[in-house]
């Protein structure tokens, strides 16, 4: 058993902790007091996961967590950077899924960021820049976990010993965590799902049918993988939990804010209006513009992303950006291993002992 303080009371900070604590002594912290005390009090969240009855070993405060084995991150992205610098010091692993709006960061650079720029001690004594972290991602619908039902997620760091120890330490009951080294991968994959799933939501809304669905996933996949690659990420993720799994699921599922964003934009409703009616952060809506942005640096096409920007800032209705994808030309389709080889590969080729061939003489 381990001290484990979950950052965020949102619906995955929330269901995560309700599940860890039959195994170790979670703390909930919620940022607004009165939302910890009402929580505390009633045993439930009713703003985000009201359909869950809370476990009396769960300890829900408002008090930042001064002593804690291991910190969970569970806020957006928008507010990973200030919970990682107020958090140095200890082992963090965050949740959000997305780009850092602005600076275009993924969420472990935005806590190396943050980290790098606190010079305070956390809850371990430590400083830091010497605390490990890693992300937690994959398939996860909060509610569906909240509820038991069986979960398989992956949990990536740079640091391999903390990866094995801390997917060893969330693993248990219906909730199975494997580990990997591609921090990167993961993060990406994780990231640009959600930008495919308001896609496949437009095209579920205007009833394209199951044929557009199957195309937009696998399409979706493979510019998913082309980005993910040219940042540093490995394919081996992007068919795995954090890739194929997390976009099959939050394209697909009735229960994803992304995809119901998309299929309220195909009905006409305004962007403005759907979030804020939504009750939780979509995050996919703010990762679009970044995406492309990135991808257009990179010299990556994205033509689903970028149709789906163009939705998203207005420029084109959901009918015009299907037409727009369906009228451009034939591609082959398997460009995508031969034009970017993984950096892993890379890495054995560089290091691989290269035979010196003879030097020829000339003739004169």
């Amino acid at each position: 058993m381990i001290r484990i303080s979950v950052l965020g009371a949102g619906a995955w900070g929330t269901a995560l902790a309700t599940v860890l604590c039959a195994r170790h002594a979670v703390t909930l912290w919620a940022r607004d007091a009165a939302q910890a005390e009402a929580i505390a009090r009633e045993r439930v969240n009713r703003k985000y996961l009201p359909e869950i009855a809370l476990p009396a070993a769960l300890d829900v405060t408002a008090r930042w967590p001064e002593r804690a084995d291991l910190l969970i991150a569970a806020t957006p992205v928008a507010g990973l950077r200030e919970v990682a610098a107020r958090a140095a010091g200890a082992p963090l692993v965050w949740l959000c899924k997305g780009f850092e709006s602005g600076t275009g960061l993924l969420p472990h650079q935005v806590v190396a960021a943050a980290r790098g720029a606190s010079g305070r001690r956390g809850a371990s004594g430590q400083r830091g820049a010497r605390a490990p972290g890693g992300a937690l991602s994959g398939p996860s619908f909060a509610l569906e976990v909240a509820r038991g039902l069986p979960c398989a997620l992956t949990l990536a760091s740079s640091n391999a010993a903390f990866a094995r120890a801390t997917a060893a330490a969330l693993h248990g009951g219906r909730l199975r965590v494997y580990y990997s080294g591609d921090l990167s991968g993961v993060e990406v994959g994780g990231a640009v799902k959600n930008v495919m799933a308001i896609a496949v939501g437009i095209a579920d809304g205007l009833a394209l049918g199951q044929n557009a669905r199957a195309a937009l996933i696998t399409r979706g996949l493979a510019e998913i993988t082309r980005l993910g690659i040219a940042l540093g990420g490995q394919v081996e993720s992007f068919m795995g939990l954090a890739g194929a799994g997390d976009l099959i699921l939050t394209a697909t599922g009735d229960l994803s804010r992304n995809r119901r964003v998309g299929l309220e934009l195909a009905r006409g409703r305004p962007l403005a209006e759907i979030l804020g009616t939504l009750g939780h952060v979509a995050e996919g809506v703010h990762t679009a513009r970044e995406v492309l942005r990135i991808a257009t640096q990179h010299r990556i096409e994205m033509p689903i992303t970028q149709a789906v920007s163009a939705v998203l800032e207005g420029k084109l209705a959901p009918p015009q950006a299907v037409e727009q994808l369906l009228a451009r030309d034939p591609k082959e389709e398997a460009r995508l291993a031969r034009s970017f080889p993984s950096p892993r590969r890379k890495s054995r080729a560089a290091a691989r002992p290269r035979t010196p061939r003879p030097r020829r003489r000339s003739k004169d």
